[in-house]
This record gives structure tokens, C-alpha cells and sequence, in this order.
């Protein structure tokens, strides 16, 4: 089966102020489409072509003769997961399961806040900030490049992407305003509830 670009969950232009029509033009219409292009090459008349792109995923994540197929098929499932993260009028305080969740794990929304964004903001260089779930609790991490929570069987519920091309076009180097917006304008805690019944 080819892999294919997930439509964007909402419009374009739907996440402005915060993030641009300009920003999603290349970062998705660009970025995301040359990771499902390149992956496709890569894995095409191969015994990956007929696999889903988490099995790909989980088969190449620690074969280093497969580090261009892991690349890319991890980009692929991250961005769609990082656009399903995000939502227009999102952000702030939690509602559902996740609220009681955070405030047991985290001692309240505001730890968690400074959490989330103290991890995306000190992620050297590119990678990715995930609100994750593992043994019935919730925590924090961080991975680089490529990386994905899925390859290390850790449950993501929500992520904030720090790679450059996610917010240069709008904040310039200011990766911390770029993390304020997201955080207190776009996090889908609808999905993040989601996620946890999965």
C-alpha cells in the first residue's frame, strides 16, 4: 500500500494568528509531502511496500542499513500526529480525563505548562516535545531528528515540534513564543483525551 499525506485536520488557515497559511504551505505541503514522497521511493518493489507505516516504523528503528526508510517513515506518522495536536481555539486549561490526569501526575495544569515548555524549548537542535503516557502515568519527554515515542513502544498523546521549519517563518529564532502560542492557543486536548482510550 503507498502512503499517502493525511489531509490537515482543519483549514489552512485555520490555526492563524499562531501559525501562518505561509508556515503550513511548507511545512506540510512541503516538509510532510517530501517525507511520504521520499518513503515511498525508498521502500517501493521492497517487502515494506505492503506494510503500514507504524509496522515499517517498528521494523527499521534499529536497523542502521534502514536509517533513511526510519527517518522518513517516522517524520511521516509525527507531523500527522503533530497537526491532529493541534486545533484553533485549543490550548489552556484541559477538560475530560486528561485534566484530572494532569493534576494528579503534574500537581496542577501550571506545572505541567512549565513542564512542556521548558522540554521543547531545551531540545537541542531538531526534534519534538511529547506528552506521553506509560504505566498509567503521564510524563514528558523528548526526542531528536526523527525519533518517535512509537519506536520505543511509549504512547504519545500530544506533541509540540521544534524543528526549525515549524515556526521560522513566524517567530524567526524565538522558539519560546512560538512554544507560549502552542501551548496556550492550539494544544487539542479533544484528541489528547483520545488518545488516552486508545
Amino acid at each position: 500500500m503507498a502512503i499517502i499525506l493525511p489531509a490537515l485536520p482543519f483549514e489552512k488557515n485555520a490555526l492563524e494568528p499562531y501559525i501562518s497559511s505561509q508556515t503550513l504551505d511548507y511545512h506540510y505541503g512541503k516538509h510532510h509531502n517530501t517525507y511520504v514522497v521520499n518513503l515511498n521511493n525508498l521502500i517501493k518493489e521492497s517487502d515494506l511496500e505492503t506494510k503500514s507505516l507504524e509496522l515499517i516504523i517498528l521494523l527499521t528503528a534499529d536497523d542502521t542499513t534502514k536509517t533513511a526508510i526510519f527517518n522518513n517513515a517516522a517524520q511521516v506518522w509525527n507531523h500527522t500526529f503533530y497537526w491532529n495536536s493541534l486545533t484553533p481555539n485549543g490550548g489552556g486549561t484541559p477538560t475530560g480525563a486528561i485534566a484530572s490526569m494532569i493534576d494528579t501526575d503534574f500537581g496542577s495544569y501550571e506545572n505541567f505548562a512549565k513542564a512542556f515548555k521548558e522540554a521543547a524549548l531545551t531540545q537541542f537542535g531538531s526534534g519534538w516535545a511529547w506528552l506521553i503516557i506509560d504505566n498509567k502515568k503521564l510524563s514528558i519527554i523528548k526526542t531528536s531528528n526523527a525519533d518517535t515515542p512509537i519506536a520505543h513502544g511509549i504512547k504519545p498523546l500530544l506533541c509540540i515540534d521544534v524543528w526549525e521549519h515549524a515556526y521560522y517563518l513566524d517567530y524567526k529564532n524565538a522558539r519560546v513564543e512560538y512554544i507560549d502560542k502552542m501551548i496556550n492557543h492550539l494544544l487539542n486536548w479533544e484528541f489528547a483525551n483520545k488518545n488516552l482510550t486508545l
